[in-house]
């Protein structure tokens, strides 16, 4: 068993790269324009049910990933868990009708002072065994120290100076409404208690109830689609963000995207930011588009 303690917490290493158990999710038309709605999802096939939101990509897979995480972190640390990072990589839209089968482990954890990370890989098959899509999560236990690196890092998307110089691509301006959080939830299936209810959310120190982060991340897909893909879910290959700041409902979100290096000839990559009231809300933003 490989461990790791600072400060009477043990991470447990032994379970890195232990499958969850294999888990099936049929998709149905109406549970994708649930989720389109929910996000407030512009698209036509999204809003029809035809083809999932690219973020909707989370849902099969979201009861595997806590559990995944919880097998290497303590379970008494599950209240200190934020969701640090997301990285999708598309290999085809999920469509409704689709029989998917899903899974997920953990690959490596990392502590530092302020916190450690837990990277969580999941992928989702299709009935026929092939591949949808490959994500990478990265949960982010707060004021905990894990000590030394175990494992594999998720794969780099960082924004540059560089990249924030250049001639934004498209800059797209979105309303977080009053009740987002209340119809996120079902559409999602994540009841986290600091995305419903004030009281809970300000004993755990926010300011109030916070937008899901991933209904935000739900917002630069479609925002990316529109302007940047033609509204063409297929053409999307990967969408990758860190998030860095709460967005509150009732506040506004512009969303900046930068042309950058895509390391494919056949690929166009942007980095891209969200900003809410003054503050970066989701950085390190990235996405490819065949």
């Amino acid at each position: 068993m490989t461990t790791s303690e600072s400060a009477g917490v043990v991470f447990d290493g032994s379970a890195l790269g232990e499958w969850t158990d294999e888990e099936r999710f049929s998709v149905t038309a109406e549970r994708i324009a649930q989720y389109a709605a929910a996000t407030n999802d512009p698209v036509p096939a999204h809003l029809s049910g035809e083809i999932a939101p690219p973020v909707f990509a989370v849902v099969p897979v979201f009861t595997s990933m806590a559990p995944a995480a919880l097998s290497v972190a303590p379970v008494e640390l599950l209240m200190k868990l934020v969701h640090g990072e997301q990285d999708f990589l598309f290999h085809r839209p999920i469509r409704a009708g689709d029989e998917l089968v899903v899974r997920a482990k953990p690959i490596g954890y990392v502590g530092r002072p302020n916190g450690s990370t837990v990277v969580i890989y999941a992928e989702t098959r299709d009935a026929a065994g092939d591949l949808v899509n490959e994500q990478w999560m990265t949960a982010f236990f707060r004021k905990v120290d894990a000590g030394p690196g175990v494992g594999e890092l998720a794969p780099g998307h960082r924004i540059t100076d560089e990249d924030r110089a250049g001639e934004p691509a498209a800059t797209v301006t979105a309303h977080i409404d009053d009740d987002q959080t209340f119809r996120y939830s079902p559409a999602s299936g994540d009841p986290m208690p600091i995305h419903l209810d004030d009281e809970i959310a300000r004993m755990a120190g926010l300011p109030g109830i916070i937008n899901h982060g991933l209904c935000t991340m739900a917002f630069t897909s479609w925002a990316a689609l529109t302007e940047l893909a033609g509204g063409d879910t297929a053409r999307l290959r990967r969408l990758a963000v860190r998030f860095a700041k709460p967005v509150l409902p009732g506040q506004d979100i512009t969303t900046t995207f930068w042309p950058t290096e895509s390391g494919d000839p056949g690929v166009r990559a942007y980095a891209f930011e969200t900003e809410a009231a003054g503050q970066i809300a989701i950085t390190d933003g990235r996405v490819e588009i065949n």
